[in-house]
């Protein structure tokens, strides 16, 4: 072995340009640009992987090529072997230890706080921005000010309960003997019925009226049901007037729920009423990175944004889809690649996904990689450059997206097709002998893929 590869970064940078060498772009993104090159022996080199997932995947998908990288840098004279970092070793033993406390230490009902849902977890942006300061404000000093109740709304997916869950968290944090009760409307409306059938409505009285902070999620479902709304009518009262915290979920402005006794909208309309909207895009995406990094998975930017232009109103179906992708891979032994990715999508938002591609998507492409613009590409201009970018523009509308013929030379300037047959049969040629062709043509291919069912 080389005296001047005996340092294992040194070592390792090499192996990781053979590796680029043998493997496509996204493997090396997703698998090798994390390891990190921790030490080098007479017989192994020592790299620190992310997590034990990328461990396993790597050793079963990918073990022959790393062997052979290194063989080839080294002359067959050392190995490898992965250590898992410290910090996934501290994540996974807290995941384990987290599932053990879950197991052995039930809390007294009904005390369901989610762990997972804090404010730090709550990615914030534009659209959920007040509902999250105002739900701290309440963490911060449950009962104590005039967001009492505080009531937080919108559509199905969008982080409400991810918000109530947070302030029990966060005041359980700060004083562990504060009694946080926290259950769903149909919990709320079982336990009352229980309570009836069993003749102990005192019991169930004081279950709930005893609470320091009380919070309930979607009590659109008190609709209709009188009775319930007579015992929660008189709940919400007995809180209130003692200073202790009420927060509610429910799917729409508390005004507009139909089914709900007056006088209980009128408590509701006391205090403050937050909405939270679909995120944009950059929150999708700052919710799927975020996501991806909690499972320990490296994806490729344009593989989330992808998601994040696919998946646009509910925030549990991006983090479904993260998981999905996550089991699928796994499950099925599939790299997770773009074509994987699409899968999932389609599998998850159906006859919504229409992803096909236009001749102006095709154009717009072309104009980005040559740097010529649009309206030279379909214009009459007979510059080599633009001339070229033409053509590789009509060679990928009749490859890639099957446009017909005519179309294409219609597009064009009203071209004859014979024109459009002479630009694909250029093209062709010059794939297999300008190198610079090939690559443009591959880079146009792979980014277009991003849109193609």
């Amino acid at each position: 072995m080389d005296n001047n590869i005996n340092n294992h970064v040194s070592l390792w940078n090499l192996v990781y340009e053979k590796l680029k060498e043998l493997l496509p772009g996204h493997a090396i993104n997703t698998w090798f640009e994390p390891l990190v090159p921790i030490t080098i022996t007479d017989e192994e080199l020592v790299i620190e992987v992310p997590n034990q997932f990328s461990y396993e995947w790597i050793d079963s998908h990918y073990q022959k090529n790393l062997v052979d990288a290194i063989g080839v840098v080294t002359e067959n004279q050392i190995s490898y072997r992965f250590i898992v970092s410290a910090k996934g070793q501290k994540k996974q033993k807290e995941e384990s230890e987290s599932y053990k406390k879950v197991e052995k230490v039930v809390e007294p009902a009904p005390n369901n706080l989610n762990k997972t849902y804090t404010f730090k977890s709550f990615i914030k942006g534009a659209n959920n921005e007040f509902a999250k300061s105002a739900a701290q404000s309440v963490s911060e000093s449950p009962g104590k000010n005039s967001f009492n109740p505080l009531i937080i709304y919108g559509g199905v997916g969008l982080g409400k309960t991810h918000l109530i869950h947070s302030i029990g968290n966060k005041i359980h944090e700060k004083n562990p003997r504060s009694k946080v009760v926290i259950v769903t409307s149909e919990k709320f409306t079982l336990d009352f019925v229980n309570s009836l059938r069993k003749n102990r409505t005192i019991e169930f009285a004081q279950q709930y009226r005893n609470a320091d902070v009380l919070l309930i999620d979607d009590i659109q479902f008190f609709r209709g049901k009188e009775q319930t709304q007579e015992q929660f009518f008189h709940t919400f009262n007995v809180l209130q007037q003692a200073g202790k915290q009420i927060v509610m979920t429910t799917d729409k402005y508390p005004a507009e729920i139909k089914g709900l006794q007056e006088r209980l909208l009128s408590r509701f309309q006391s205090g403050l009423s937050v909405d939270i909207q679909p995120p944009n895009l950059e929150i999708r995406i700052a919710i799927l990175l975020e996501k991806a990094e909690q499972n320990g998975i490296r994806l490729d930017y344009n593989i989330i944004e992808f998601i994040a232009k696919h998946i646009k109103k509910n925030v549990r179906d991006l983090e479904g889809a993260i998981i999905r992708i996550l089991a699928k891979s796994s499950l099925m032994n599939k790299e997770i690649d773009f074509q994987l990715v699409k899968e999932v999508i389609r599998e998850r938002i159906g006859s919504s996904f229409s992803p096909e591609l236009s001749i102006e998507d095709v154009v717009k492409k072309v104009s980005e990689i040559s740097n010529v613009s649009e309206i030279e590409i379909v214009g009459k201009s007979r510059k080599m450059e633009v001339a070229e970018a033409r053509q590789v523009s009509m060679y990928l509308c009749r490859k890639i997206i099957g446009t017909s013929l005519n179309n294409i030379g219609v597009f064009f300037g009203g071209r004859d097709h014979s024109t459009v047959i002479h630009a694909v049969k250029t093209i062709d040629e010059k794939i297999i002998n300008k190198k610079h062709i090939k690559e443009q043509i591959e880079s146009i291919k792979q980014e277009l893929d991003f849109s193609l069912a």
